[in-house]
């Protein structure tokens, strides 16, 4: 190479920060610059000549035989890239090679393509719709998930409103809810049952962010991710199925379990009924000598009347018990479920030598359940306890006690609680007691706790249980304030034995 070399029409500048140098027809250097030199140094090569394209010598040819530059010629040198540029001087047959340091350039090039890439992936592939709104609502875009789940093309869709595309029952109070949300909070979910294109009914979950202008804060767009959760709301609505076909075949389990009392219950009024008829006959027959008797007949008739109305009350809750449909809340009155629920468990616990006392609180709470779902968890959280105090006494006919109360706490949460005097759990055992299939009984099948806690937790309550001073276990239903009416903190009690 000749620095000195006299060329006609380029001259290279040591002041030039971007690599210089002049070819000739054959594709070698002639001259170079200052940054050549110090670019072959940085990058160890052992001449300016290996900082050119490999091809070097065929882009020479063609740049000189067209008359014209070429351009953003690419080579690599470590970790620097160049991007060369090929001036032709047709009338001296010389070639001006410059070059400038791409590396930044080209590196986000390739992460911009890389991104763009991985973008149309997701976009193109993902199962839930991604789409842009305008604040309006209207669709800018969509992924081409809205075909399947909409039954519109993502070109369909540009420029329509929400309310056009999401049709269904309160569809439009719901997007106005959320686009509220959306201004106040920049974030919103909401589920909503929509109309398919094709005239089918889909459960969508949409998850929704505004972008906001930098100054002003106001929502320019909104970003949305709509998933189709179709299958997951049938599950569920199976699953409820099934856990009313399983509440209501407990059911039917404890009616069995329960036969006894039930027995006992229907045959004192039926007996009663019998008697007062007998005498009622009797009193007829004499009627003509002892005309006073009528006055006896007509309050016999009365009795009867009386103990046959309680008969068809047994009958009235012994099927309101059985029943079989969805779950009817409303507001109950907590003692009067408690004492009805303490008659139906009277016999078997009078037949077990166990005594139940009620401590029911004076304010009379109120909460929002299924009666029949509550009777069922108090019925066997009574049995349970009956069972855990002949556990503990043996064989030894002593009596022993079994206590069901209601209360409202300090912090205004309403309390079923019932205590026996059984031989306790450790306090793995209250961990386990809940568990489905947990049960510490021969013949047990550990499921009575467990769907007693799922009918709790559904009320918005809870079932928990502790250790009681008696030396047993306190069951404790618990109802927070906002499940129901609200109560005074401070209650007293009244207590009646059974």
């Amino acid at each position: 190479m000749n620095d000195s070399f006299p060329v006609s029409g380029f001259s290279l500048h040591d002041a030039d920060p971007q690599p210089g140098l002049i070819l000739d027809g054959a594709g070698a250097v002639v001259a170079g610059n200052r940054a050549s030199r110090e670019l072959c140094v940085q990058t160890s090569l052992p001449s300016v000549d290996e900082l050119l394209p490999v091809n070097v010598q065929a882009l020479v040819t063609s740049t000189l035989n067209q008359c014209r530059a070429i351009e953003d010629v690419k080579t690599q040198h470590g970790d620097t890239i160049l991007m060369w540029t090929f001036i032709p001087d047709c009338a001296s047959a010389r070639v001006l090679a410059r070059a400038r340091n791409a590396t930044e350039e080209v590196r986000n090039q390739e992460e911009a393509t890389r991104s763009n890439r991985l973008y149309r992936l997701i976009t193109e592939n993902t199962t839930d719709l991604i789409s842009r709104h305008a604040p309006d609502g209207r669709f800018i875009d969509a992924t081409p998930a809205s075909w399947r789940l909409l039954g519109y093309w993502p070109e369909e869709l540009r420029g329509r409103t929400l309310e056009e595309v999401f049709q269904g029952a309160d569809v439009a109070r719901r997007l106005a809810e959320t686009r509220n949300q959306l201004r106040d909070d920049g974030y919103a979910t909401m589920t909503l049952e929509i109309l398919h294109r094709d005239g089918s009914r889909r459960w969508f979950e949409i998850a929704s962010r505004a972008i906001r202008e930098t100054y002003t804060g106001a929502v320019i767009e909104v970003i949305s991710v709509s998933r189709d959760i179709s299958a997951r709301v049938r599950s569920e609505e199976n699953n409820r199925r099934l856990a009313d076909e399983l509440a209501h075949t407990a059911r039917l389990a404890t009616l069995g379990e329960l036969a006894s009392s039930i027995a006992h219950e229907m045959n004192q009024p039926l007996a009663t009924i019998v008697n007062f008829a007998s005498a009622s006959q009797r009193y007829l027959k004499n009627a003509g000598t002892n005309p006073d008797g009528l006055d006896r007949v007509d309050d016999g008739l009365q009795r009867i009347v009386h103990h046959a109305n309680r008969a068809s009350e047994v009958i009235k809750r012994l099927r309101a018990f059985l029943r079989k449909g969805q779950k009817r809340t409303a507001p109950l009155a907590l003692n009067d479920v408690v004492a009805s629920v303490v008659r139906l468990c009277q016999w078997e616990a009078d037949k077990n030598r166990v005594r139940i006392s009620e401590k029911l609180a004076s304010c009379a709470p109120v909460i929002t359940a299924d009666p029949v779902l509550l009777e069922q968890v108090l019925i066997n959280l009574i049995r349970n306890g009956i069972e855990a105090n002949v556990e503990a006494r043996g064989d030894t006919g002593e009596r022993s006690r079994l206590v069901i109360s209601t209360c409202v706490n300090d912090r205004n949460e309403t309390l079923i609680q019932v205590t026996d005097e059984g031989p306790g759990l450790d306090d793995d055992g209250i961990r386990q007691m809940f568990q489905p299939f947990y049960t510490s009984k021969p013949q047990g099948l550990g499921l009575g706790l467990s769907m007693s806690r799922s009918i709790i937790e559904g009320f918005g309550g809870f079932l928990d249980a502790r250790p009681a001073a008696t030396g047993g276990l306190s069951l404790i239903c618990r109802f927070p304030a906002s499940q129901g009416h609200r109560h005074r903190p401070t209650t007293s009690e009244s207590q009646r034995d059974e």
